[in-house]
Order: C-alpha cells, then structure tokens, then sequence
C-alpha cells in the first residue's frame, strides 16, 4: 500500500520559485493625516500617481500631507421622502387627502363627522 501513496507538497505554503532576477519598483512613503489627527504611511511606487484621499482607519477622509487639494465633487442634495411627494401632490391635495384619512378614523371610532374648515 506505500508504494502506491502518492507524496503532497503542500503547495498551500511552499514556493519554489525565487528572488534572483527580480527588481522591485522604487517608493515613497506618502502621510495622510485624517481631521481626528490619525497619521497613515503608505508605501506607493515612484511611477504610481497618488490619490489625494485616502480612508482613514476611523472612517473619515485622510489627506495627502504637503499634496494638492482634492477636488470636490458637485452633489446632489439627498431627497427626503417629503421632497418626493411633493413631487406627486400639491399640498392642498395632501390636506384634502389628510382630512378624508382623518374622517375614517372618526368614523371607525363612533365620532362624529367634523364639518370642512373653509380658509
């Protein structure tokens, strides 16, 4: 039976490839200092254009120390779920709608019915 096992050479961890004849690439530590005052250094590559922001480990936006200011990109506001909805109804529309709401749930509670205010 051993002569017929076949011999695992972990390739999981083992390499047989080596360092001779390879060069790596020059660097440069480039610092990102966050607003909470964390410090990242990062190694980048000499040929490798830097970003001018980088996430800090808190979350926050980290900037680039002695770099160009990032560009800030035009936004949108975020909608509100009211802002969509006035995109549907006009507001006179929504306080009739209110009072007809506001009717049946008088009505499922045995009040009684109040009259329309006029402006």
């Amino acid at each position: 039976m051993a002569e017929r096992s076949l011999r695992g050479t972990n390739l999981s961890w083992l390499s047989f490839e080596s360092d001779e004849g390879v060069t790596f690439s020059d660097r440069e530590i480039s610092r990102y200092v966050c607003p909470d005052g964390h410090v990242s250094e990062l190694p980048f590559s000499v040929e490798a254009e830097i970003p001018p922001i980088w996430e800090c480990r808190c979350g926050l936006d980290a900037k680039l120390e002695n770099g160009p200011e990032p560009e800030l990109k035009a936004t949108k506001p975020q909608r509100t779920h009211w802002d969509m909805l006035l995109e549907r109804r006009s507001i006179p529309e929504l306080e009739e709608l209110l009072e007809e709401r506001l009717g049946l749930l008088r009505e499922m509670r045995g009040e009684k019915p109040r009259r329309k205010r006029t402006a």
